[in-house]
């Protein structure tokens, strides 16, 4: 993106934003239940440039009968900042970073061939140099939109990673559909979490928002045990959230590894709007991390494709009033 197009951002005050001179590439779906907005994957005028988050799928705005359930979450916006990005984002652990020397690639799937600067260990927050951006294909209907990720890497990774977002027909569900396809000569395992960066009706991180699981939630880390409590099923808050205050923990414990635990409800007890999520796939771990504006549970899932080898996996997302369940 040039520098006149990035000066013609404005910066986005939190919860209330105002629109920049330029929009960027985007599309709108609807089922006649939910409304959506993505922005599209473009590597000069996209809304999300970072080497974080996967570009497939990146969420302006989600709405259902009165409820808003994404919205900006973070202060102050950047094209290239590696978290600004809403609602449900998916990260990849990187492919080949160890064995990568200082100016070598490594794979961020979603993203591309990434430029290694020096033999310091990954960070998600910085920004790496891109070396190949990839080929992006985007078909787009009223209810989907198909975003396909096509990948070959000197080191010997390659990829064809396709994600669906798709509204399902005449009900409050929004469905992350993900097939992936190894079209290297290298194994690839990696792991891939969903970041749930929802907002639900502009209502700040408090009492008010609970967040439950099928199993007895066991917690450590960052703000647990005092602002944030695990009790029986359920984590609450004690308080609301300071402003650039937040709670952090490495993993939960307690689920099987079963798909029926991936089994997540983040709900807004004041407005009664709620979220459930579920997926086809086990947890491998479940991190959660919140702020002032968001509560996020990520839960994880393992995936390994040997060389000619596809593997699929979905994340569903239903939408509900608690009064209207």
């Amino acid at each position: 993106m040039n520098k006149l197009l990035i000066s013609a951002f404005a910066v986005w005050a939190l919860c209330g934003h105002t629109l920049p001179l330029a929009e960027w590439p985007q599309a709108d779906l609807s089922n006649g239940v939910l409304q959506t907005t993505l922005y599209l994957p473009d590597e000069q005028q996209g809304y999300y440039q970072g080497t974080r988050f996967d570009w497939a799928g990146a969420f302006k705005s989600l709405t259902y009968n009165g409820h808003s359930f994404i919205e900006q979450w973070f202060e102050h916006y950047d094209p290239k900042m590696h978290d600004a990005i809403n609602g449900p984002a998916e990260e990849f652990t990187p492919l080949g970073y160890a064995d990568a020397k200082p100016g070598g690639t490594f794979v961020k799937i979603g993203v591309g061939s990434l430029r290694k600067p020096d033999d310091e260990a990954y960070g998600f927050s910085k920004h790496f140099e891109v070396a190949d951006y990839g080929k992006w294909t985007v078909k787009r209907h009223k209810d989907w939109i198909d975003f396909t990720h096509e990948l070959t890497d000197p080191t010997g990774y390659g990829y064809r990673y396709t994600k669906t977002v798709r509204l399902n027909k005449g009900k409050p569900e929004l469905v992350l559909e993900h097939s992936f396809r190894n079209t290297g000569r290298q194994p690839i395992q990696t792991s891939v979490y969903n970041h749930n960066f929802f907002i639900i009706d502009k209502q700040p991180t408090g009492p008010t928002v609970t967040i439950q699981f099928p199993f007895a939630v066991k917690a450590e880390g960052k703000g647990f045990g005092t602002t944030i409590l695990a009790q029986g099923n359920r984590l609450i808050y004690a308080r609301e959230l300071e402003k650039k205050e937040q709670v952090y923990s490495a993993g939960l414990q307690g689920f099987k590894p079963t798909p029926g635990d991936y089994d997540i409800r983040i709900e807004n007890q004041k407005t009664g709007a709620g979220i459930h999520v579920t997926s086809d796939r086990p947890m491998e771990k479940l991190v959660y991390w919140a702020c002032a504006t968001t509560s996020c549970p990520e839960p994880y899932i393992r995936l390994e494709a040997l060389p000619g080898q596809e593997v699929t996996w979905k994340i569903t997302y239903d939408f509900y009033e608690k009064s209207k369940q």
